[in-house]
């Protein structure tokens, strides 16, 4: 069996080195080839070119290496058409891998699969029409995904969210990890402003504030800022200016198991839009979820949205008991007052986030194995789907 699989994020990069250990211990007798990262090279893949020639974001960026783009993209499509495997496997990244299928089916009748359905529910339904002309099957991370990409004509197969495997620490780390910071048995609060520099610039002063007014409120409380390592310089210079100053934290330096005990230790998170939400579900930990744009920005994606939360937690668990302030509601004292009321009265959201990771699969199969199952079955290669 040869499989050509491709990413271009170090989450896609996850994701594909778990599927391929799937595909490998299903059908031993797999031959993988395609562009990944460190991960998928460890399971066997020998990458076209460095998988960071294509992990770039932003319209700009995006823009001023258009030709270099596009010159990869043709250049995979005819590896994936010189290789002649049984399935194209193009993981998250659209913009690269969804160009990559288009040409390939323009060429041949090489099966495509997507992982990571678009956010079509979200916003911007269209794309999954689109997709339709050259993917034959999508696998999702959400449960309510499928329906939407059926829809389109193609198969979805709904597979897990890699958080249900992610590590949560164990009562002896938080132990530790309060012990070692001096926290003892204070109640402690996550600050987590994000990972893109945009976001942090504009969140960190909010946060602040909410910080402040908490402290004003609760002098016990404590306060834990992990750090992504791409804004770690920037988080540092921005705290020492403020009034309560948080323990800062670089999983970089300290090390992810720090960070893990770090979110199991907190007892409520004030934390940006985004994936996060299940990581913090996944610890346990209630959140309040803040975000803030520019005034284009609010105006265009406010216009846009197909959702009345953007919490994955109150999408997956259909509930609405995560706290959103959002755009011109991102006010400190607004964030506050609900992290103090959760603080007080966590059970109805703890309960959310309960049923939130059993619906992502937690104690199921691992999703990587789940994957490759399901490509299996659209290959008509294993006795069933995992739907």
């Amino acid at each position: 069996m040869r499989v050509f699989v491709v990413a271009g994020e170090a989450s896609g990069d996850k994701l594909g080195a778990a599927l391929m250990a799937g595909l490998r211990k299903h059908r031993p007798d797999v031959n993988f080839e395609g562009i990944g990262g460190d991960r998928m090279i460890a399971e066997g893949l020998q990458s076209l070119f460095p998988m960071d020639e294509i992990s770039i974001m932003g319209i700009t960026e995006i823009l001023s290496q258009y030709r270099a783009l596009k010159a990869r993209i043709r250049q995979t499509a005819d590896a994936v058409i010189a290789a002649k495997p049984d399935v194209l496997i193009t993981i998250d990244l659209p913009e690269f891998g969804l160009r990559v299928a288009k040409l390939v089916k323009a060429r041949s009748d090489i099966r495509t699969v997507h992982y990571v359905a678009p956010t079509v529910w979200a916003w911007r339904p269209g794309r999954a029409k689109k997709m339709a002309a050259h993917i034959d099957q999508v696998l999702a991370l959400l449960p309510f995904e499928p329906p939407y990409m059926e829809a389109a004509g193609m198969r979805c197969d709904f597979v897990g969210h890699p958080v249900v495997t992610d590590p949560v620490a164990t009562p002896e780390e938080v132990a530790a990890f309060r012990a070692v910071h001096g926290i003892g048995d204070a109640p402690l609060a996550l600050i987590l402003p994000g990972s893109r520099r945009s976001e942090v610039s504009r969140l960190l002063p909010i946060f602040a504030d909410v910080v402040a007014d908490l402290h004003a409120k609760r002098p016990d409380l404590r306060f834990v800022l992990p750090a992504a390592p791409n804004v770690a310089t920037r988080v540092a210079e921005a705290v020492s200016g403020w009034l309560v100053k948080p323990i800062i934290l670089n999983p970089e330096t300290d090390g992810m198991a720090t960070k893990h005990a770090a979110f199991a230790a907190a007892d409520v998170a004030v934390a940006a839009s985004g994936t996060v939400s299940l990581e913090l579900a996944a610890s346990d930990t209630p959140m309040v979820i803040a975000y803030d744009m520019n005034w284009l920005s609010r105006q265009i994606i406010g216009r846009m949205l197909l959702v009345d939360t953007v919490t994955l937690v109150n999408l997956v668990s259909e509930t609405r008991v995560v706290p959103e302030f959002i755009g011109e509601a991102c006010q400190p004292l607004l964030i506050s007052e609900a992290v103090s009321a959760l603080l007080d009265a966590p059970e109805q959201q703890r309960a959310a986030m309960d049923l939130t990771m059993e619906r992502l699969g937690k104690g199921g199969l691992p999703p990587g194995e789940r994957a490759a199952l399901a490509v299996l079955d659209g290959l008509n290669l294993n006795g069933g789907a995992i739907r």
